[in-house]
């Protein structure tokens, strides 16, 4: 079970592509108290809980957020679970007691970063327009100390697009070695955007192989993730979006979401399926079934098993329709699981078998289930 709780809207920046609305809202300790007692009480006893503070910008309420991680785990059901924390954060509020604090409650951390300045300018700033990459840049060198294997996500426009190889270059002369590479979902991508996909991802491919060759492996979710299903021979059932059954998002009032990407100016109209202060959990429901994509095209797609067309949120920003992709999607999962499939052919061809790097090597070891979990909570966050 994954539970995003977004304890406040506020944020420090104006991303331009940001999918939450910005307002001074922060959540109570008692609707903080009624998620802790759902989340343990109401969930099946032998999931995994994964829980992520969100934003706005989390650390803003960070002092709120340490109260909350305490009370979870000092609730008297914590030790008989297992659970999952994570912060994902803009970068721009970060120091060594605050990474002190994260590793004395356990809790992983994750930074949205766009990439170098010219591409982190253009897209993160501060709410007075100034740009964000110097702060980001030297946060990120140090959340590196505490976390050798912090992840990073970039959110890519129409307009950075062409950039991908360079920001992975970038990322790795940082020494991040877990790597991102999301879409801004909401975009107004082309098919001439689309065209680009399949040399851009070759290209992103050919580093990633000289980088394993040279015995300094990255993490680079369009192609991992997909290296890792493909030999798997599909997605599982439990890896497929579960919005509104084994995933919710709570926003500040208390208001509940089938996914973070739903919140917007969490009003409760739009998407929302109750509030915890007043609802019963078996009123916790919502219509969206992941396994019940409706675009024949899916349906009859040789790639569909290695697919992610069933992400709804990303879906409902493309087409208005949890269960229908866009192109645009349709033709990075085509790229990406293509630029997998000739990964897997030429390191076999080497002699080298994936399944040691993606199940023994330290670095996967290491990133393991918290890459995953920071992964479902950051496209364009």
């Amino acid at each position: 079970m994954k539970f995003t709780i977004a304890v406040t809207q506020q944020c420090n920046l104006g991303c331009i592509y940001c999918y939450i609305f910005k307002n001074d809202a922060v959540m109570s300790m008692e609707t903080a108290d009624n998620i802790i007692e759902y989340m343990f009480n109401d969930t099946p006893k032998d999931e995994k809980l994964e829980i992520g503070f969100f934003g706005g910008e989390p650390m803003l309420e960070f002092e709120f957020i340490k109260k909350v991680i305490q009370r979870i785990r000092n609730h008297k059901a914590y030790n008989s679970r297992k659970i999952e924390l994570y912060i994902v954060s803009n970068g721009t509020i970060f120091s060594n007691a605050i990474a002190d604090e994260l590793i004395r409650l356990g809790v992983s951390f994750g930074i949205s970063c766009d990439g170098p300045s010219h591409i982190q300018d253009r897209s993160r700033v501060f709410t007075d327009g100034t740009g964000t990459s110097a702060i980001v840049e030297k946060n990120i060198r140090q959340a590196l100390q505490y976390y050798p294997f912090l992840p990073v996500n970039a959110v890519y426009t129409p307009s950075t697009l062409e950039y991908l190889p360079d920001v992975v270059d970038y990322f790795y002369g940082l020494g991040i070695r877990v790597i991102y590479l999301s879409p801004n979902i909401s975009a107004p991508w082309t098919q001439e955007h689309a065209d680009m996909l399949p040399d851009l991802f070759q290209r992103i491919g050919k580093k990633y192989l000289d980088y394993y060759m040279a015995e300094t492996p990255l993490y680079i979710s369009l192609i991992d993730g997909k290296i890792a299903v493909i030999m798997r021979s599909g997605y599982g059932a439990l890896e497929k979006c579960r919005m509104g059954k084994g995933e919710f998002a709570f926003g500040p009032s208390g208001n509940i979401y089938p996914c973070e990407r739903l919140i917007g100016n969490d009003d409760g109209l739009s998407h929302c399926l109750g509030n915890i202060n007043t609802i019963t959990p078996l009123q916790i429901k919502c219509s969206h079934d992941a396994h019940n994509i409706s675009n024949d095209l899916c349906q009859r797609c040789e790639l569909n098993s290695y697919c992610m067309n069933w992400c709804g949120c990303t879906n409902y920003y493309a087409t208005g329709d949890y269960n229908s992709p866009g192109p645009f999607i349709c033709a990075s999962e085509k790229a990406s699981i293509s630029v997998a499939l000739e990964l897997i052919n030429t390191l076999g061809a080497k002699g080298i078998s994936f399944s040691d790097h993606l199940a023994g090597t330290p670095l996967m070891s290491i990133i393991g289930e918290a890459s995953k979990s920071f992964q479902v909570s950051t496209i364009a966050e």
